[in-house]
């Protein structure tokens, strides 16, 4: 799996253990995330594809390096999808 392929499944395994915020992004801890039994099993380095994740700012979350025990408290936000193409021009042709 490359990287592009992981930080899919890093998006996905948010959406399924994070919670829905009312701006449209989704957080989950660090601890959820790494204690997970499936997200072991699909990421060989969790920290790598976090790191990889939040430089295409993807993902957020404080510092640079998560550990397990010391950050498990710490919130990973998955940023909104920016809306497709067609649907930005439908609105802002509505507010227009």
């Amino acid at each position: 799996m490359n990287v592009e392929e992981e930080i899919q499944k890093l998006e996905e395994e948010i959406h399924r253990l994070g919670s829905l915020q009312p701006d449209g992004s989704y957080k989950v801890t660090f601890g959820v995330l790494f204690n997970d039994d499936r997200c072991a099993n699909i990421f060989e380095a969790l920290v790598g594809t976090l790191r990889a994740a939040k430089k295409r700012k993807i993902v957020a979350f404080p510092g640079e390096l998560l550990l397990q025990g010391v950050h498990d408290q710490v919130e990973i936000t998955l940023r909104p999808s920016p809306p497709p193409p067609q649907a930005a021009v439908s609105a802002a042709a509505a507010t227009s």
